[in-house]
């Protein structure tokens, strides 16, 4: 029992807890997309074709998954629920480098069970939609959307773009995130901090989504992945292959954790050593304490 309590109270209970905000962040998060793909349309609820009110839904859906996951774990365990967020804070914020890998894993195998779940409550709406299109799940990209995110068309077989794209998206996580946790700057108060970074993803998917599936997350992606590979969606899922890309799964793992880094360094490039240097040496005028 001893033990048990030491492990809650150290790194035991920060990985429960990443695994736990992970895994609401996914539940909510794909459960969205499986709403936006199949369950609107397989339930009747929905006659016309997909369109721009379906990817509010899956915006907004991912926006409030991270908003309760960081609710969840942000008392224990800094909320990162993103391997880039730790490597990022462990680059640029301290973060202590033998937790790291623990995180990651946490992270990967909440993600990983909450697919499951997502996908044990719709594969009748996933078997109908495949059903009707007249495909089985190894070349169904739509369905597999709903769990990892695949690059746009209009990339060809180039990997570039997509990993510029998941580098630019997650630079502006990690470098609002900062902002928005930095009690020298105009942090939010009110525990409303969680609130607005959901809210910064929901303005990264309006803005940067439809590129490649505003995965920004390693964890994100590749459990769920993992998880449609041994479901059945075989090579779209890993190496991540179909007709028009080829060995994608690396990009939203690789592209992430370059831009969590370069999200930081550009924070504390641009704001942190300003901030920093006005708490050392405050300009004139603006401390009150001039003498009268």
């Amino acid at each position: 029992m001893a033990t048990r309590e030491r492990s809650r109270n150290g790194i035991g209970g920060e990985l429960a807890a990443e695994f736990l905000g992970t895994f609401v962040l996914i539940l909510l998060g794909c459960g969205s997309v499986a709403v936006a793909l199949a369950g609107l349309p397989g339930s009747g609820r929905q006659a016309d074709a997909f369109g721009a009110g379906n990817w509010l839904i899956i915006a907004f859906g991912w926006g409030f998954a991270v908003v309760f996951g960081v609710y969840v774990a942000g008392g224990i365990s800094g909320a990162h629920i993103n391997p880039a967020v730790t490597l990022a804070f462990a680059v640029r914020r301290g973060f202590p480098w033998r937790k790291v890998v623990p995180y990651w894993a946490a992270q990967v195998v909440g993600a990983f069970l909450a697919a499951g779940v997502v996908h044990a409550c719709y594969r009748w709406a996933i078997d109908a939609y495949n059903l009707k299109a007249g495909v089985g799940r190894p070349e169904s990209l739509d369905t597999f959307s709903i769990f990892a995110t695949f690059p746009a068309k209009y990339f060809g077989s180039s990997w570039f773009g997509p990993l510029l794209d998941q580098v630019v998206g997650t630079a502006i996580l990690v470098a609002l995130i900062c902002a928005l946790i930095d009690l020298r700057n105009t942090a939010p108060a009110s525990n409303l901090g969680p609130f607005l970074i959901g809210m910064v993803v929901t303005a990264i998917g309006l803005s940067f989504g439809t590129n490649a599936g505003y995965a920004i997350n390693p964890a994100r992606d590749f459990g769920p992945r993992l998880w449609t590979y041994l479901a059945g969606w075989d090579r779209i899922a890993l190496p991540g292959s179909y007709q028009y890309f080829s060995w994608y799964f690396w990009i939203p793992i690789v592209g992430p954790l370059i831009g969590g880094v370069l999200g930081a360094v550009v924070y504390d490039l641009f704001i942190g050593r300003v901030l920093a240097a006005r708490d050392t040496a405050p300009e004139p005028g603006r401390t009150g304490d001039q003498e009268t």
